[in-house]
């Protein structure tokens, strides 16, 4: 059991989200997410989260596993060709996953998405959050229009608006 681990997470407060992504930050995430999903069929969501309660930790919790129960509790997996997308940000672990449906796993290897991760660390760790969340949406999206084009009618499924958890 990691105390450091743990004590982290517990004094990171709900509001911490906005300190690192202000109002006006998610909406323009919201409004990137928006651009890309007019250029594919794929589905993206952004999650953040400030930190976890105590149970999960105590379990042992890790990020890519509170990502995969995100993904499942925003629905992400609920398209038609399974192309659902979750960023998900975990402020307390400094801890940035993504978790591709099926559709998508398919055709794009998890190394692919990993590296995204990484680059997008790499600008928090410089205290340029939005930018990395702008920069990696753009990545996603150049992965997404190659191997699910926009093509007729384009729903959108999934809400384009950043989820606080």
């Amino acid at each position: 059991m990691d105390m450091k681990r743990i004590f982290r997470h517990l004094f990171a407060p709900d509001w911490m989200v906005y300190r690192v992504l202000s109002r006006a930050a998610l909406k323009r995430i919201e409004s990137a997410i928006r651009r890309s999903e007019a250029l594919h069929r794929g589905e993206l969501r952004f999650a953040v989260e400030a930190g976890l309660e105590l149970l999960p930790l105590l379990k042992g919790l890790t990020p890519r596993q509170r990502a995969i129960e995100a993904f499942s509790r925003l629905n992400v997996w609920d398209t038609e060709e399974n192309t659902g997308v979750l960023i998900y940000l975990q402020l307390a672990d400094r801890d940035i996953e993504i978790v591709a449906d099926r559709g998508i796993s398919a055709k794009v290897e998890q190394a692919t998405w990993d590296v995204i991760c990484r680059r997008m660390e790499e600008a928090f760790r410089v205290r340029r959050f939005e930018q990395g969340m702008l920069d990696g949406v753009r990545e996603i999206t150049a992965l997404l229009v190659r191997h699910f084009p926009a093509r007729g009618v384009n729903p959108d499924e999934l809400p384009d608006k950043p989820a606080i958890l």
